[in-house]
């Protein structure tokens, strides 16, 4: 990083449609871009973050003020490239103090094309999206500090917005491919999966890393397939079970070609476990629906109660649409909800092993309470 001084004036601009703008000092990638505004609680696992393709469409205001102190680093990708729009932070990144940084989260945003801004009120631009749902946004980055507010505004006024909208086709794989990777341990690290007692196929809707590391550790050989793959292609693998990843996006646009397959697969009798995009996949082939929320769950603090044993878990969370537990036909059982706000969190199938989260288990870097989840898929295909 440059040691020269920062200039005295604002070289970022984060314009939201109503008309307010937030000023603060850019760094990352220079240029501009428009997005759906979203904030997330978390603490931890900025660099997952960015890179989970859940986040396609969106910039993610990060509520926790110490983001970048860490840096990054190769092994906490959850795909190849950040898909994340852009960041917003209160405070700007400082050096990097881990033994396991490789480079600045500055350097990093910018060799990867990505805006971002420091010095916002985070807390006044959290409370805005949570009392008038999650706004259109434009964030631009000028090291001369030259906006045209007007023209930005009216950028955020023109993005497309998420609804109708299937982004799972832009982050999908492009072809499908083995997976035998499991979740990294003290010394050893990431080791392979040799071992394999289940073959699982796992439909890519926009995978994180850590879900696969997951389904490997549980004894699962994984083939991962591009979300648009047919329920014959899948079958054509021969699983012992069906695996419906996470994902961007509207789900009742991407489930115009991926309910059909799951509904061919169910008919199979299968196991099948879907988390976040792949639950509400899940809940529409089954004939439920879904609703777009206010400003939707994103954080690593989020209480859901197990409606079954009555524990309650905290867990991992991004997703802005959710299933409306209240057209869920008899034969599906409500499992999970949310004590936030009651929203459902979890279905199956009461006579067979279909079960899926809206919630993330995997939840690298944590919090660690669901991971029995890939277990249980895991126990239902050795049945």
């Amino acid at each position: 990083m440059s040691d020269a001084a920062p200039p005295s004036y604002p070289t970022a601009c984060l314009a939201l449609a109503d008309g307010t703008v937030f000023y603060g000092k850019g760094f990352g990638a220079t240029g501009q871009t428009t997005a759906e505004l979203c904030f997330n609680t978390a603490m931890t696992g900025y660099q997952e973050i960015m890179t989970d393709p859940s986040y396609a469409g969106q910039i993610v205001t990060f509520t926790f003020p110490h983001i970048g102190n860490v840096g990054v680093n190769p092994e906490d990708d959850e795909t190849g490239e950040p898909v994340a729009d852009g960041m917003v932070v209160k405070w700007d990144p400082t050096v990097p103090s881990n033994w396991r940084a490789t480079q600045h989260l500055g350097e990093w945003l910018a060799r990867r094309g990505r805006i971002a801004i420091g010095g916002v009120d985070t807390r006044r631009l959290t409370r805005a999206i949570r009392q008038q749902g999650a706004p259109h946004v434009a964030l631009a980055h000028d090291p001369e500090g030259r906006f045209d507010v007007g023209a930005l505004v009216e950028a955020a006024r023109g993005f497309r917005g998420l609804t109708g909208v299937d982004l799972a086709r832009e982050v999908t794989c492009a072809q499908s491919y083995r997976w035998d990777e499991m979740r990294w341990a003290w010394p050893e690290g990431y080791t392979r999966q040799t071992e394999a007692r289940h073959r699982v196929v796992a439909v890519d809707y926009g995978a994180k890393r850590n879900i696969l590391r997951c389904l490997a550790s549980a004894g699962c050989e994984v083939t991962v397939m591009p979300a648009t793959a047919t329920a014959e292609e899948v079958l054509a693998h021969a699983p012992d079970g069906v695996f419906l990843s996470n994902g961007p996006g509207d789900p009742a646009a991407t489930g115009a070609y991926a309910v059909p397959m799951i509904r061919d697969v169910l008919e199979r009798g299968l196991p099948i476990f879907g988390i976040c995009l792949g639950h509400q996949m899940l809940a529409l082939a089954l004939g439920g629906e879904t609703i777009k929320m206010n400003h939707g769950h994103h954080g690593a603090n989020h209480p859901v109660k197990d409606l079954e044993t009555g524990k309650v878990e905290i867990t991992s969370m991004n997703h802005g649409f959710a299933v409306d537990s209240q057209t869920l036909p008899k034969e599906v059982m409500e499992t999970h909800v949310s004590l936030f706000d009651g929203s459902n969190c979890g279905i199956r199938l009461r006579d067979r092993p279909v079960f899926s989260v809206q919630y993330h288990p995997e939840a690298s870097p944590g919090p660690q309470d669901s991971f029995y989840l890939f277990e249980r898929f895991a126990g239902s295909m050795a049945t």
